[in-house]
Parts: C-alpha cells; structure tokens; sequence
C-alpha cells in the first residue's frame, strides 16, 4: 500500500510542478506585455515602460525650443527613474496575483 501512495504523492507532485509552470510562463508573458505610464510633473513628459522594465515609448508634449537642455534632462531622467519604480512596483503586483495562486493548488481535498 505504501507503493501506491508514494506513486499517487509523485503524481500529484508533477501535476503541481506542471501547474507552477504554466503560472511562470503566463506572469512572463503578462509582465512583459503589462504598460506603465509616468509623466514629469508637469506632464510634458510621459515614458511608457512595460512591467519588465522596459521602455517602450518617451512622449514630448509641447516645444523643447524654449527649453533649456539641462533642466530638460533632469526632467527626463526623473521620469525615467520614476517608470523603473512603477515597473518594479507593477511586477510585484502582478507577482502576487499570480503566485498568490499557488497557496490554492493541490488543497482541494
């Protein structure tokens, strides 16, 4: 009897294992294709950055004519800073909602 429940345990196990993957690929997937918007204060700027950190679009509303270059820099740079944060901060959501799930499994008994 003890052969049987090691075999069902093992079966069990992999079904799980199988599970947890196809939760790795799908937060994967969500965390690469997640948008996050941040803009500059005063809203010139706007740096889209996917969950997984990267930059996919930097928006400039308005003239850069009358800007002056190192200020506008700046301005940019704490906008970048910023998207890294909310793409930090987006992952870490997602993860939870994801992985959150993993208590669940298995514990239909």
């Amino acid at each position: 009897m003890s052969r049987e429940i090691d075999e069902s345990w093992i079966g069990e196990a992999i079904e799980r294992y199988k599970q947890f993957e196809e939760l790795q690929e799908e937060y994967g997937k969500t965390v690469a294709s997640h948008l996050v918007s941040v803009h500059s204060a005063d809203e010139s700027i706007e740096v889209i950055v996917t969950a997984a950190g990267e930059i996919t679009d930097i928006r400039i509303r308005g003239s850069l004519q009358n800007r002056n270059p190192a200020e506008f820099a700046r301005e940019l740079q704490e906008v970048v800073a910023g998207a890294a944060v909310a793409a930090r901060e987006a992952r870490e959501k997602l993860h939870g909602e994801f992985f959150g799930k993993l208590r669940s499994l298995g514990k239909d008994r």
